[in-house]
């Protein structure tokens, strides 16, 4: 498989059915966002933490299967997709993080220890591919559960953060009004 093939360089790119979309179709800007979430989760391992590894080890392959069904326009396809199952693996992860966790009393500043603060990042990134992919199911079909995934997945990474934060001992911030 050739790495450059010069198809690109008018400002249109393939979807995973080879029809053809400007680069700035929200199909393209829904599924690269997530890309972009996805190297960020890349960049954080290995966190020094290896129960938050193994997930977000998990995560990315989950987010390259959002890519994928994202890339995708034909609803009918044999595409890879998400399903519910996802879902809750990442409810649940939320909820063990949570028992680790004294409650939330307020907004916390994004932030901490290098990871902490990588987590935030990321959690952020998931958010815009999030409204991403809801811009994109205003006008096209689009697997439902994988928007329901990424809402999820931004509340584990925050999760996963303030446990982080607080197994390196980094006291949460909160906002000053």
């Amino acid at each position: 498989m050739k790495i450059y093939t010069g198809r690109g360089d008018e400002g249109q790119t393939d979807l995973r059915n080879m029809s053809r979309v400007s680069k700035t179709n929200p199909r393209i800007e829904a599924y690269g966002t997530v890309d972009e979430a996805n190297a960020l989760v890349g960049v954080i391992v290995p966190s020094g933490h290896d129960d938050v590894d193994e997930r977000l080890q998990e995560i990315q392959n989950h987010l390259h299967i959002v890519q994928a069904d994202f890339a995708d326009p034909d609803e009918d396809s044999d595409s890879p997709r998400l399903d519910d199952p996802h879902v809750d693996r990442l409810e649940t992860w939320i909820d063990d993080c949570d028992e680790e966790l004294d409650p939330l009393e307020s907004f916390v500043l994004p932030g901490g220890s290098a990871t902490g603060a990588k987590l935030h990042h990321a959690r952020a990134v998931v958010r815009r591919a999030e409204r991403r992919a809801v811009a994109l199911a205003t006008n096209e079909p689009v697997n439902e559960t994988a928007i329901t995934y990424l809402n999820r997945l931004s509340d584990a990474l925050f999760v996963f953060a303030r446990v982080v934060n607080e197994r390196e001992g980094v006291t949460e911030e909160s906002p000053t009004y």
